[in-house]
């Protein structure tokens, strides 16, 4: 799977996370915060990527109801 941003700016994104949830994540180990920063990226990544893929134009064929042939079974 093709990197969303490039380390540098992935670093960016966790540190603005950690930025914005410190006092939530307080309890929680420095360990744990790096990893729920590097999760929350990971799923921003794999969000937007959905995303941008469902809004390029795709080659589909739709039938409609007068172009179905109707057989009884």
């Amino acid at each position: 799977m093709k990197e969303f941003v490039d380390p540098k700016s992935r670093k960016e994104l966790e540190n603005k996370i950690l930025d914005l949830l410190g006092e939530t994540m307080q309890p929680l180990s420095k360990e744990i915060q790096m990893l729920l920063a590097d999760d929350l990226v990971t799923a921003f990544e794999s969000r937007f990527k959905i995303l941008s893929r469902t809004q390029t134009p795709m080659d589909c064929y739709v039938e409609t109801a007068s172009e179905i042939k109707h057989q009884l079974v």
